[in-house]
């Protein structure tokens, strides 16, 4: 049963994830011409690899980095514990 809904949230999760960046594109194609900013993390394991085209990008990348970290070691202690 927990496998179940774990498959079904993460299902859910990767659809609004497309739905965001659908309507992220339009907004950008149909909005005014502003300066576009951006940054990312890539997570392998529990190690953040960050990068942005600026300081402020990366700054937000990088708290979200810190905050999958944690989730993961979070993950990881309830696994063991249970």
């Amino acid at each position: 049963m927990k496998g179940e809904v774990l498959i079904g949230a993460g299902i859910v999760l990767i659809l609004i994830g497309f739905l965001l960046v659908f309507v992220g594109t339009l907004v950008s194609a149909f909005g005014s011409g502003g300066d576009v900013e951006g940054g990312g993390v890539v997570m392998i394991g529990p190690i953040p690899i960050v990068f942005g085209t600026n300081r402020n990008a990366v700054t937000v990348a990088s708290i979200i980095a810190l905050v999958l970290m944690l989730l993961w070691i979070v993950g990881v202690l309830l696994v063991r514990r249970g």
